[in-house]
């Protein structure tokens, strides 16, 4: 027996359409491209978006095209996302920060038919043209009076289109399961690989992320998603911030602390989300200058482990609440975030803080469980670590296209390709990436758990740990380190701060100060490019081993 509700499909318009006629006032901030902030409304934003589907379908974008955007956190490119997935087509995110090579590949595999694309990047795209035959357009995401002088062939101004139309467009009706967003991975291993929404997954993932568990948004917050919309949907909040109907504020291309620290007290930033790095400029900022956060209450740290340190200076200094917390692009993205169960608050600040460093636990819609080698579930006591794997209705099913063949098991569980440990209460923590855990003398060494402990000593700004081989011991983990302005360490100096701190056999045998440490178009460490440049590297505890 069926029941008798509605059949009311999850649309992505329908986001957008809510907003509208219910907080049709609220605003969306940009820092815009040209230079002045911008304002608009939710209520503005519904006809714009409407203009970009009219402008497209004159162009002769049909139901099924992808199309592709490269363009920061605007509200620009928030409409137009919008436009093009209630138009019936794929909005495509292109990463600026990826290699000429790997955009070629990417742009040419997804079959995009037209790009819009922000000023910043027009030398980019002019620099891929020629290898990128089948793109019939560009669309220059700016006015007239801004519009380059430009090598692209047929490049349109987006202003311009958009005033030739009335916003009088009625959203192309897809099945929910129809595809509305293509999004590449990093591609560490091999070619990038397509992940492609449908409208029901992203409108499942924002249900969820706005839950009070997850990102806990509402109507009454300020959002501002510093995490770029060009690196996995910025986790969401596009669509999660306007369901609730939140203030928006976007920081365009200037992701430095000063900049960042400007939109947070000017618009009364109340959340917040990004990368550690990110967050790592802005700390260094407010302990220049003195300057506190009188509005901001939560911030949302992923992408990488944030360091201990970093989570302690929020809470202690600021008085803010971070939410740890993970995920992929094959996520949707968000897997875990680490908002506290009933009971944790009467904990005190230092068990409080041991939690917060773990990635958090699955909100409804992520099933999750870790695997030895062979396929065992392993216990959930936060001591073995195994292979993370996940399932769920905004998980992916397959990439685009079939590649990397079947990646689901029989159990429809996707492999994350992440290595970590659940305790008893379902707090998840990363501890490796499968490929980069050491493993010495049978045993495996967490590098991100050193990593977060050696940036945690004053003097140093960024640190990495990578295997390096070891007669003895198979390997033996390197630490690299990136020396805060100004500031001089031994290895010996930085050893001894962590003496004490893990199990000795865990202790890195070496210190290697470096000038910087190269990081993937997403921002994490390329441990990759690190083991190239150490390639050969003789540890004192290998040469003794001899």
């Amino acid at each position: 027996m069926k029941g008798l509700m509605q059949d009311w499909p999850l649309r992505v318009s329908s986001i957008l359409d809510h907003a509208a006629r219910f907080h049709g006032d609220r605003e969306i901030v940009s820092r815009s491209v040209e230079g002045p902030i911008v304002r608009t409304t939710y209520a503005e934003m519904a006809v714009r978006a409407r203009k970009v589907a009219q402008a497209l379908r004159r162009l002769g974008v049909n139901e099924g095209d992808v199309v592709a955007t490269m363009a920061w956190n605007t509200g620009r490119h928030m409409e137009a996302w919008y436009g093009i997935m209630g138009l019936g087509a794929v909005c495509h995110t292109l990463n600026p920060r990826l290699f000429a090579e790997q955009l070629v590949y990417i742009v040419n595999h997804a079959e995009d038919k037209y790009i819009l694309l922000d000023l910043t990047f027009v030398p980019i795209v002019e620099a891929i043209e020629a290898e990128c035959p089948n793109v019939k357009g560009y669309i220059i995401m700016t006015d007239a009076a801004h519009m380059p002088q430009t090598k692209l062939k047929n490049a349109l101004c987006y202003e311009t289109l958009l005033e030739a139309e009335d916003g009088k467009f009625d959203w192309v009706e897809v099945d929910e399961n129809a595809a509305c967003g293509l999004c590449y991975t990093s591609g560490t291993t091999g070619n990038p690989k397509g992940v492609l929404y449908s409208h029901r997954s992203n409108v499942l993932h924002a249900l969820i992320s706005a839950t009070a568990d997850a990102m806990g948004l509402g109507s009454t917050d300020c959002v501002m998603p510093v995490v770029p919309m060009f690196h996995a949907n910025a986790w969401g909040i596009t669509f999660s911030a306007p369901m609730v109907g939140a203030k928006i504020v976007m920081p365009g291309q200037k992701m430095d602390g000063e900049s960042i620290y400007e939109l947070l007290d000017t618009e009364g930033v109340t959340f917040t989300a990004a990368v550690p790095t990110v967050w790592l400029m802005l700390l260094q900022y407010l302990e220049k200058t003195g300057k506190k956060l009188p509005h901001l209450t939560r911030v949302v740290i992923g992408g990488s482990a944030a360091p201990r340190s970093m989570i302690d200076a929020f809470e202690r200094n600021y008085g803010v609440d971070v939410r740890h917390a993970w995920g992929m692009t094959e996520l949707s993205p968000l897997g875990t975030l680490g908002s506290f169960k009933a009971g944790m608050e009467t904990l005190s600040y230092d068990e409080k803080l041991d939690i917060k460093v773990k990635q958090g636990r699955p909100p409804y819609g992520v099933e999750m469980k870790i695997t030895d080698d062979n396929g065992n579930e392993l216990p959930w006591d936060a001591k073995a670590f195994g292979h993370l794997l996940v399932r769920g209705p905004a998980i992916a099913g397959a990439y685009l296209k079939g590649e990397g063949g079947q990646i689901l098991d029989e159990g429809g569980w996707f492999d994350t390709g992440d290595v970590a440990t659940l305790d008893p209460l379902g707090f998840m923590q990363i501890t490796d990436r499968a490929k980069d855990v050491i493993k010495s003398g049978g045993e495996w060494i967490s590098s991100i758990d050193l990593e977060n402990l050696a940036v945690g000593h004053p003097k140093v700004a960024e640190a990495a740990v990578i295997g390096v081989v070891h007669p003895k011991w198979d390997e033996r983990p390197l630490l690299i380190v990136v020396l805060k302005e100004g500031e001089t360490a031994t290895r010996e100096e930085i050893l001894h701060y962590m003496d004490g701190k893990i199990v000795k056999w865990w202790m890195p045998d070496d210190v290697a100060f470096v000038a910087e440490i190269p990081h993937t178009a997403t921002g994490k460490i390329q441990k990759l490019a690190l083991r190239e440049m150490f390639k050969g590297y003789t540890l004192p505890s290998a040469t003794a081993a001899e």
